[in-house]
């Protein structure tokens, strides 16, 4: 029996996966044979991810880039096809969310910069991997997002409303690209564990704040954001495109 869940030997770009959600990606991706490419601003950290995935049997190679840089993703790209000779599925995973203590004291640079990682980057890279998915048969792009696209805080208004942006890129991207199969979906995020939140998470007094309205009573794992990742970039979802996965433990309203 077909298993619809298998991802083995497909090649996937992963952005951010040096750390956090996207390391978590990468290696659930490459412990079920897929081929990786590691991609972050830091070439060392993405090496030591690829040697780790590769001591575990894995097969992966690192491909640093800045998804703000627009002029530098295209050579990231084709650097990747030019080892594996394909692409099959890209994950636009790498974010930033800093707290600007308001609106007003939110600076042009920082502004900028916001855009530029969460939402610049992953609508430059999906044009070029939809371009070269296309020669090739199809693919599947998928976006993290975050619930603050759906539940904006003030702390974070401009991340929220890039996060919003990356939603609405994932619903017109799955109109324009379903003429050469590929599907794009994105996954909503709510609070997960990471270097990113592991300061608010281990203060005591905050933890209540952060997770009293999650149904499961708990942050999610990175490893939670796995199965699901799989689910989108596999035959399983094969009917599947233009969706916003909400994967957040239940979030109350």
């Amino acid at each position: 029996m077909e298993d619809i869940f298998d991802v083995s030997n497909k090649v996937v770009f992963i952005t951010g996966s040096s750390r956090g959600l996207g390391k978590a990606m990468a290696e659930g991706f490459a412990a079920r044979g897929a081929k990786v490419v590691i991609s972050s601003r830091k070439p060392e950290a993405c090496q030591q991810v690829v040697d780790d995935i590769v001591a575990a049997g894995g097969d992966a190679i690192a491909v640093p880039c800045h998804v703000g840089d627009w002029d530098g993703l295209e050579p990231a790209i084709d650097a990747a096809i030019r080892h594996y000779g394909r692409l099959d599925v890209l994950v636009n995973n790498a974010g930033m969310s800093p707290i600007a203590p308001s609106l007003l004291e939110t600076s042009e640079a920082l502004f900028d910069k916001i855009i530029a990682i969460n939402l610049k980057g992953p609508t430059r890279l999906s044009a070029l991997a939809a371009d070269r998915m296309k020669a090739t048969g199809g693919g599947c792009i998928i976006n993290i997002s975050s619930i603050g696209a759906l539940r904006p805080d003030p702390l974070t208004t401009t991340y929220s409303a890039a996060k919003a942006g990356l939603n609405v890129l994932t619903q017109a991207c799955a109109q324009e690209f379903a003429p050469w199969n590929i599907r794009v979906n994105a996954i909503v995020c709510g609070v997960f564990r990471t270097d990113i939140t592991a300061q608010i998470l281990a203060n005591p007094d905050m933890v209540p704040r952060v997770t009293g309205n999650i149904a499961l009573g708990r942050p999610g794992e990175p490893e939670d954001i796995v199965g699901t990742a799989l689910y989108l970039a596999s035959s399983a979802s094969s009917f599947t495109t233009g969706e916003c996965i909400v994967v957040d433990g239940g979030v109350q309203p």
